[in-house]
């Protein structure tokens, strides 16, 4: 009985959410088709508004080579940081010549 109860539950929770009207609707316009398609699941997706079989692995591909295109963009941003630091330490352990530099510098303005 407790199982009855549940398939009765997610039908109308389904039907509340519009999903069975739309199933509905996608398999009436796929019935209706005079012209079946080779690929019913394809037919059925895009009716719903997913991509294509070809749209989304076109889509993953992408995806793809953009995840290498950051791995590379944060592996040079790693790179110059760690230059950054370096160009730090080497001007905060570098002998101070401050007063000629600031002399140097009121000159030039």
């Amino acid at each position: 009985m407790e199982k009855e109860a549940k398939k009765e539950a997610f039908r109308k929770y389904l039907e509340g959410s519009g999903v069975l009207d739309a199933l509905t609707k996608v398999f009436v316009a796929l019935y209706e088709e005079n012209d079946k398609p080779s690929s019913a699941l394809e037919f059925i997706q895009q009716k719903l508004g997913g991509p294509t079989i070809s749209e989304y692995e076109k889509l993953k591909a992408e995806k793809s080579d953009l995840q290498l295109k950051y791995e590379e963009l944060s592996a040079a941003h790693n790179n110059i940081l760690k230059e950054l630091e370096e160009l730090r330490v080497s001007v905060s352990t570098a002998p101070s010549n401050d007063t000629t530099t600031k002399q140097t510098a009121n000159n030039e303005l």
